[in-house]
């Protein structure tokens, strides 16, 4: 996603959005990556098929499931998968070259937007603070960088 906008001061930034397919390392969430590894995952998803196999061997001949059943279990099983989509982080970056006669400098910003449904909103948000007061809003989620 690439957007170019305007400042008053007559400098065009670009505003660059991308997802990260990973969690941004930070010293907060440093204590939640205790696994380090798929292994649990991995065993868990062998138990849940193990189970699920013998509850079909077990099931009597005779027996009739309603139509929705099957589209309620693929339900449950894509829940995490979309969900873990759909909450990626995205990485925004909003810079500048300056202006040609040298009166400001060059600038980037960049910060992170969780969610796809955010991101478009956000990026707006940004592009209206870049056009009304020349500079991204201290209060959002970019923050300068040197």
């Amino acid at each position: 996603m690439n957007r170019l906008v305007r400042g008053n001061d007559g400098r065009e930034w670009v505003i660059r959005a991308h997802m990260e397919w990973r969690q941004p390392a930070t010293a907060d969430d440093f204590e939640h990556d205790a696994a380090a590894n798929y292994t649990p995952g991995v065993m868990m998803a062998g138990v849940a098929f193990a189970l699920a196999g013998a509850l079909l061997l077990t099931m009597p001949d005779r027996l009739v499931i309603p139509q929705f059943v099957p589209y309620g279990l693929l339900l449950v099983a894509l829940f995490f998968p979309l969900r873990w989509v759909l909450r990626r982080p995205w990485t925004v970056v909003a810079e500048t070259d300056g202006d040609p006669a040298g009166d400001h400098p060059s600038e980037r910003w960049v910060g992170t937007v969780s969610g796809v449904f955010n991101i478009g909103g956000e990026v707006k948000r940004i592009a209206k603070s870049i056009s009304q007061y020349d500079l991204p809003d201290f209060e959002g989620p970019l923050h300068p960088v040197e």
